[in-house]
């Protein structure tokens, strides 16, 4: 078993047969391409001075997504097109417009971060015609910069679209459509090199035939978790299946009952659709690690992590989603709140994987809301996050949800609370009469990011807040995640 991985890399087609699989792009750009206009901060995802630009077929045109490179393994490339900051200037030499503006803008002190910039930059130019100053900083928020400041980075921005000028990138458009397509694989792709293998199948019989093969086989999707188990736990990753090609799975599906999300549909692929039919669950993907990550990490793939700290899983518990597991050719469904059976532990049995998240649709009836506790609104793990659902019967509460990240072993629900309120007016009173029951179902442990008191206070106060902003007669608040910033602790 020796595939060659096939990606188009300076306006040709690039072929590489016996690399490590779990090489990462950034190393084999510095260490071997000797590329080194894409740096390495934080080998974490975290600073963005790795930023590259994958570019791939989407119906028919060419999709830019801005990714780490320091998390994104070779076999990742194949059949996508690599854009790297020395990619960004024409073929005459002449500069990208959003490099131009860095210049004009004095964007750029030391240099480290800028090439990083850069290239979020230029995947945003290339996609979207007139962003938001909002979405401007969404896009900036997984690069870091320590020296120039954001602001003349922000008006370069600004100043590159207000040029209205084409780049060479849009102009070579066809052409790149065309080799991307000269590139696109069929069937899977199967590595082997040094002991270790990768698996990228495009089907789900495929995917099915390789995992009884490799029942042992580390799945993943975006892989940026599993570019940290090689980054920074220096692990060996023996086999690893890649669902990010499986096109069962790249599905989103609506019905008038349900949403469902295959497995590996992106954050970035899954927030308008979530926006659409649960603001507040779209306000929280919005908020998960950076563009980049975003634009590989997926929800199953955050589900399967089992992290008590997992940002959506507090919003799914609440939202009583199910999953649809897969195991060859047979499917089974499991609650969410039955999914998670010990720290980091799931009810997956082997050779099963999650084929898709199953959202009931949103309901007039049932007000939702979630909160992401944080020291920073953007780039930060949660200390508390906190997801809510109540269904009313007159004034007095039908059926109630009251689900937590951070503060547990595993995501929780606490189901002692929720009975607590059943059946009460959905009044501040009923609130104070549950909040001992809810602060007995707490576990929570003291860390870098909040102590357990701190932990158990906003647990509590997150759900008189959900009362507050859902108590029968008051006018609702906009939908979407309110913001609430942990202080530094004493």
């Amino acid at each position: 078993m020796s595939d060659r991985i096939r990606f188009v890399l300076d306006g040709k087609v690039r072929e590489l047969a016996g690399v490590d699989p779990t090489l990462t792009v950034l190393r084999w750009l510095r260490e071997v391409e000797h590329r080194t206009g894409t740096k390495e901060g934080c080998a974490e995802g975290d600073c963005g001075a790795c930023t590259v630009v994958l570019a791939d077929l989407r119906a028919g045109e060419v999709r830019y997504r801005a990714v780490n490179a320091c998390l994104l393994f070779l076999p990742a490339l194949d059949g996508k097109a690599l854009l790297t900051v020395e990619d960004a200037r024409g073929a005459d030499g002449g500069l990208h417009p959003v490099q131009e503006a860095m210049v004009a803008c004095h964007a750029s002190q030391c240099g480290f971060c800028t090439p990083g910039f850069v290239m979020s930059l230029v995947a945003l130019y290339e996609s979207e015609p007139a962003p938001s100053r909002r979405r401007l900083d969404d896009v900036l928020a997984g690069n870091l910069c320590r020296c120039t400041g954001y602001r003349p980075i922000v008006a370069a921005a600004r100043q590159a679209y207000a040029s209205g000028e084409r780049s060479a990138l849009a102009a070579q458009q066809a052409q790149l459509a065309a080799l991307l397509a000269s590139v696109r694989r069929e069937g899977t792709l199967a590595l082997e090199h040094g002991g270790r293998r990768f698996f990228a199948p495009r089907t789900l019989a495929a995917l099915a035939e390789i995992l009884e093969r490799h029942p042992g086989a580390r799945l993943v999707a975006g892989g940026t978790d599993a570019g940290l188990w090689v980054t920074k736990q220096h692990r060996t990753l023996e086999t690893l299946v890649s669902l990010a090609s499986v096109e069962e799975l790249l599905r989103v599906t609506v019905t008038d009952t349900h949403l469902e999300l295959g497995a590996a549909v992106t954050y970035a692929d899954a927030h308008a659709v979530l926006a659409a039919h649960h603001p507040d669950l779209g306000e929280l993907v919005r908020r998960i690690g950076s563009q980049q990550i975003r634009n590989m990490g997926t929800l199953a793939g955050n589900v399967a992590n089992a992290s008590p700290i997992g940002d959506t899983l507090p919003a799914l518990l609440a939202l009583d989603a199910t999953l649809v597991l897969q195991r060859g050719g047979a499917r089974r469904e499991l609650p969410l709140d039955g999914f998670f059976t010990g720290y980091r532990q799931t009810a997956l049995r082997p050779g099963e994987l999650i084929a898709a998240i199953r959202l009931p649709a949103r309901s007039p009836d049932r007000a939702f809301r979630a909160y992401k506790v944080s020291k920073r609104f953007d780039q930060d793990i949660s200390a508390v996050c906190g997801a809510f659902a109540v269904t009313l019967a007159g004034d007095r509460v039908r059926d109630v949800r009251l689900c937590y990240g951070g503060a547990a072993a595993t995501p929780l629900r606490a189901r002692a609370a929720e009975r607590a309120l059943l059946g009460r007016p959905w009044d501040e009173a009923a609130v104070a009469a549950a909040l001992p029951v809810l602060d007995g179902e707490l576990a929570p442990i003291s860390d870098a990011r909040a102590t357990a008191g701190y932990r158990r206070l906003v647990a509590k106060n997150l759900l008189r807040k959900f009362q507050l902003e859902t108590a029968p007669g008051r006018a609702a608040p906009p939908a979407g995640t309110r913001v609430l910033a942990a202080p530094e602790e004493a």
